[in-house]
């Protein structure tokens, strides 16, 4: 289970806890512009816009979870168990397989407008990356600094809706997320007066009673509500570290310990990972369940024009400043 978010301050940002029990060998990855993406349905995409994300490379492959491209276009894919579809190839259509999604739109695609243009045209396929590899059942958040939008691959087809609280998260579809929301629209930041009863003298007795009713538990629908609550309200200076560390706090909102969700005999969810893009710079921000000091890797300090995946190793180990 994940959370992926969007903040806007003075640059955009883009980013996403990754929840799962395991890790897949997880890479902070920079495709740069020459690298050749070979299209299982025949195709290459030989030259592209740079990219940077959080990805596992089998076969010199970046299969990315998250990813932002040097025009500032974002795209995460969260888990959508038991909702997403994939189709089998159709003539008349552009046969993508899931996997390939994240490489096509961020290496064709500035812009959001320019992403749907070309998912009208797509037809998601469900042919696996390798044999023994099941195909992820994912949705998407695709964003830019001026649009957000959810794509959801279901037996009817490709559904793109707008997404204009830049939150997602998993089940269930987007649309049953977004009306769930109206059972929380009195929440508020501030404490609110007594509507309880006039004949009954009622006082606050502690900040924060505004938001009594935002949901605590670590499933997708009350993590989606918590994360909008969160962010909407959000509030930080226009600075490189006030943004970038305000967006951490916007997802530790929604962050998993091990222990609290249990899958099974010594099987723990917990958040592997949180992301921080700034798509105006191409700097991505992370970290992870065992260090929680924000490291970033620069995707404008390699060689974009290259051909070969450029990786980083992300920082596991707790990094504790003393200072005595």
């Amino acid at each position: 289970m994940c959370t992926a978010a969007t903040y806007k301050t003075k640059d955009f940002y883009f980013g996403r806890t990754l929840d799962y029990e395991i890790s897949y060998g997880d890479q902070i990855v920079i495709t740069p512009r020459n690298y050749v993406f070979n299209l299982r349905n025949g195709g290459q995409i030989k030259s592209h816009y740079a990219m940077i994300g959080m990805a596992c490379v089998m076969q010199d492959y970046p299969l990315y979870y998250d990813a932002v491209n040097e025009k500032g276009l974002g795209i995460a894919g969260l888990n959508f168990v038991g909702n997403a579809h994939y189709k089998k190839p159709m003539e008349g259509k552009d046969n993508i397989a899931q996997f390939e999604l994240i490489p096509l739109i961020l290496g064709k695609c500035a812009t959001v407008k320019e992403a749907q243009q070309i998912l009208e045209h797509m037809n998601l396929i469900d042919t696996p990356f390798m044999e023994n590899l099941p195909v992820a059942q994912l949705h998407w958040i695709v964003a830019d600094k001026n649009e957000c939008i959810t794509l959801e691959a279901v037996e009817e087809g490709l559904k793109i809706y707008e997404n204009p609280v830049g939150i997602l998260t998993n089940n269930p579809p987007f649309n049953y997320q977004m009306f769930n929301l109206n059972n929380y629209m009195q929440l508020a930041v501030e404490n609110k007066s007594n509507t309880f009863s006039k004949d009954l003298v009622l006082k606050q007795y502690s900040r924060g009673m505004g938001a009594i009713g935002l949901p605590g538990d670590l499933s997708s629908q009350s993590r989606f509500v918590r994360a909008a609550f969160v962010k909407m309200n959000s509030i930080s200076g226009d600075s490189e570290e006030e943004s970038v560390s305000q967006f951490f706090h916007i997802l530790g909102s929604v962050d998993q310990q091990r222990g609290c969700c249990k899958l099974g005999k010594d099987k723990y969810e917990i958040t592997l990972y949180t992301s921080c893009c700034n798509t105006d710079k191409g700097i991505y921000y992370y970290n992870t369940y065992g260090n929680h000091q924000i490291s970033g890797v620069d995707m404008h300090k390699e060689d974009l024009n290259g051909d070969k995946l450029i990786t980083y190793a992300p920082t596991k180990g707790e990094q504790i400043h003393m200072q005595n």
